[in-house]
């Protein structure tokens, strides 16, 4: 039975994946800062939950030692930073650091972690991507730059560790409480749910493309309208 680390596992994107690993016979394990949500999500999905914070070395120990055989790792937890978001010019720093430390900083620490385990396995490194990585949208410099920082970061380690499946993936813009975050006070119920990426990751796992950086939208052409997988949406999305 594969096993799998999904952080940010308590709601979201981490928590519709955790549960679809879990239906697919894979012993989970998922991390959150919020234990009593986190608990909830393992209980009804079925996944281990190891409660804390990812920007915690001792919390990432302690996911390492609850994972000494290990297939899939994914970098899901993340921070959007000040809401509503502002402009470059006014970004306080201290936020702006929080948010590379939550977004790039944790994510490397924990697959340097992990990697001896993954490697042992040939195994697989996902980190969540996003457009606003790759376009320069207004208010999104502080999340999209860090995003954009850990594209590289995967894309490296993808040409480092060539016995590795490593992907960056953009799951497209989704429901979810980061991004009401990024849209204070609008209505993002047409925003599709968080269940309509995870097929995307499930083909990825199933047919190991190449190592690099992958739309879900684009993975999912040949299964679904393309408007249907963009939610109509025309602007970043987060995770």
């Amino acid at each position: 039975m594969p096993t799998a680390l999904v952080t940010g596992a308590s709601a979201g994107l981490g928590r519709a994946l955790a549960a679809a690993l879990v239906r697919r016979k894979w012993t989970v394990i998922g991390d959150g800062r919020d234990a009593a949500a986190l608990a909830s999500a393992a209980g009804e999905a079925g996944f281990t939950a190891v409660p804390g914070d990812v920007t915690d070395p001792a919390h990432r120990a302690a996911l390492a030692d609850a994972c000494p055989e290990l297939d899939l790792l994914v970098n899901n937890a993340g921070a959007l930073g000040v809401s509503p978001l502002p402009p470059l010019a006014r970004y306080p720093m201290a936020d702006l650091e929080n948010v590379y430390r939550v977004n790039v900083f944790a994510p490397l620490a924990l697959t340097q972690l992990l990697l001896p385990a993954l490697i042992a396995a040939r195994g697989v490194v996902i980190d969540i991507s996003s457009d606003a990585a790759v376009e320069a949208y207004e208010g999104w410099g502080g999340y999209g730059s860090a995003k954009a920082a850990l594209d590289q970061v995967t894309a490296v380690l993808g040409v480092e560790h060539p016995d590795l499946s490593v992907y960056a993936i953009d799951p497209g813009d989704l429901r979810t409480a980061m991004h009401q975050r990024a849209f204070p006070g609008e209505d993002i119920s047409d925003r599709p749910l968080p269940e309509t990426a995870v097929p995307a990751f499930l083909r990825v796992l199933a047919e190991r493309p190449p190592s690099g950086r992958y739309r879900a939208a684009d993975l999912l052409s040949a299964l679904a309208p393309a408007a249907t997988l963009d939610g109509g949406a025309a602007r970043p999305e987060s995770s």
